[in-house]
């Protein structure tokens, strides 16, 4: 990158999930500027501070955040803490479906222990494993022991709350602390920066989901360049669809457009024809009439639909007896 395109002004940004000592101390041997997500359990030292009410600047709608020196007291670093409501409601919604799915798990566990108790107590552990793997949420807060009878049976399951962890986990939903050795005051700004990882990430969605391009494992580099180019090109075009819609008043959401205009059905009708001793058929197509909603989105993009039918060349004319000129029949 930095042969490229030069390293003035650049500011690398990674989520936590890229950032390590090695990597840090990489960027600090070049002198870059950097701006890092970092890992959740740096999060509890910022206990006292997210239970503060002063001290927030709201950064964007429904996203609060705050600058925090770094504890070394040099200045060549400082942190960045953030906190989302909708971010804090989405993740308190799947701990609440984690919880109900793994306790009605463990529920079964339970019935069928005190119905017939087990001597593999490694294999009701492997069980309940199985499920606490599966919703990993709720399986830091939830606490199952398994329990036993006089012959050393596993005969039941204790389910109990970790009350800690389980306040402390309701406490961080929603937060984000980022590191950042940028001498910026704006939380406002830091925060803009961060999140242009998810334009990236919604880039590799749109890609996959609304474009259909999934990972095609290539062999050859020439095919793997082409196929690069191609999601090049479909994601440029999506781009331009949706600043297209921007400079429109319409938003930005091409994937609610492309929507409303599938609704848009073309059908082809065959028609049998006879000019002279020959008889064929010709193929016409024409379009449905649109629904009102979406005549009226049409209007906005300034796009209007075909008013008359094409007739297409059926593959059974012959050629000597092509069809007339278009609309002639």
């Amino acid at each position: 990158m930095e042969q490229k395109y030069g390293k003035s002004e650049r500011i690398w940004v990674m989520d936590r999930g890229m950032v390590s000592a090695e990597n840090l101390a990489f960027l600090r041997g070049r002198k870059a500027r950097y701006l890092l997500g970092t890992p959740r359990s740096e999060l509890k030292a910022c206990e006292a501070l997210l239970l503060e009410k002063d001290g927030w600047q709201e950064v964007q709608s429904g996203v609060e955040a705050r600058l925090i020196p770094h504890a070394d007291g040099k200045g060549t670093e400082q942190y960045v803490l953030c906190r989302s409501t909708a971010r804090a409601e989405k993740e308190n919604a799947i701990f609440r479906q984690q919880s109900e799915r793994l306790c009605a798990q463990l529920a079964k566990i339970d019935s069928a222990l005190r119905c017939h108790a087990q001597t593999n107590i490694e294999a009701v552990g492997r069980r309940i494993g199985r499920w606490l793997g599966q919703y990993p949420a709720a399986a830091r807060i939830i606490e199952v022991v398994v329990e036993r009878d006089a012959a050393g049976r596993a005969c039941a399951l204790n389910l109990s709350s970790r009350t800690e962890r389980g306040q402390w986990a309701h406490k961080s939903r929603g937060t984000y602390l980022l590191r950042t050795n940028c001498i910026e005051e704006d939380p406002a700004l830091l925060w803009q920066w961060y999140i242009q990882l998810t334009q990236a990430e919604a880039a590799f969605r749109t890609a996959k989901s609304d474009l259909g391009l999934r990972p095609v494992f290539h062999r050859m580099t020439h095919r793997v360049e082409a196929h690069i180019l191609v999601c090049f090109l479909a994601l440029a075009l999506w781009r331009v669809l949706e600043m297209w819609m921007h400079g429109k008043g319409l938003g930005n959401c091409a994937r609610k457009l492309i929507s409303e205009i599938s609704t848009i059905k073309s059908m082809d009708v065959i028609v049998p024809v006879k000019r002279g001793a020959t008889k064929a058929h010709l193929r016409v197509r024409t379009l449905a009439r649109p629904e009102k909603r979406v005549s009226e989105l049409l209007m906005r993009l300034g796009l209007e639909l075909p008013a008359r039918n094409k007739i297409l060349r059926d593959a059974a004319l012959p050629e000597a007896h092509p069809p007339g000129p278009e609309g002639e029949m």
